[in-house]
């Protein structure tokens, strides 16, 4: 309990900060994403459930996870060729576009989102897995000023994805190490369960 309490006061922490806003350009960005619409589709809706959904998402943590990946920060061959050429302000741009789009929801397996819902928004106490509510709110809109993403509607194979990969420390780009240690925690049914109740929430 001590620990999901002091998890809790470093997102509040975290939220609190000042954090500079990115200053892209949603009109630039768009003529900017015609390299980005095989993947992301030209709104940001990926069709394919393995590649993340980018509409409507913060855009302080696009800037984020944009600045990591060509620096080789944020590990993705893909994403590191696709970046190589994006200047600052590209980024910017990029980022501006995609969250000021509207993400299309989808939808939960009925079976699943009962114990999904659960650990989202209660955690595990036994095994000490936080809230998911924390950081990412209670609707999943993230925190922006904290640059924690936005999970509502996310394509759940993409969440079991990157859940996974921070649970064996092959992503790491997480602030202070948090979405690491709470993964680690994480047993494949949670990973699934919470997966499949974002996707619909």
């Amino acid at each position: 309990m001590k620990k999901l309490i002091m998890l809790a006061a470093a997102c509040v922490a975290l939220g609190s900060t000042t954090a500079a806003i990115a200053a892209g350009d949603a009109t630039a960005g768009k003529a900017k994403s015609a390299l980005c619409m095989a993947c992301h589709n030209p709104d940001g809706n990926s069709i394919n459930p393995t590649y993340p959904k980018l509409a409507g998402q913060g855009a302080d943590y696009l800037l984020k996870q944009l600045q990591e990946l060509k620096s080789g920060v944020r590990v993705n061959p893909i994403m590191l060729g696709m970046t190589a050429a994006l200047t600052p302000q590209d980024m910017e741009d990029l980022s501006a576009y995609f969250a000021s789009q509207q993400i299309a929801r989808g939808a939960a397996d009925p079976a699943l989102a009962p114990a999904g819902e659960a650990l989202f928004r209660g955690g595990n106490l036994t095994s000490g897995v936080s809230a998911c509510t924390a950081c990412h709110g209670v609707a999943g809109a993230g925190n922006p000023v904290a640059k924690f993403p936005a999970l509502a509607g996310q394509h759940a194979q993409y969440i079991e994805i990157q859940l996974k990969a921070f649970r064996a420390m092959e992503r790491a780009n997480d602030a202070g190490q948090m979405m690491r240690g709470v993964a680690a925690k994480l047993t494949d049914p949670e990973i699934k369960a919470v997966a499949s109740y974002l996707q619909g929430l």
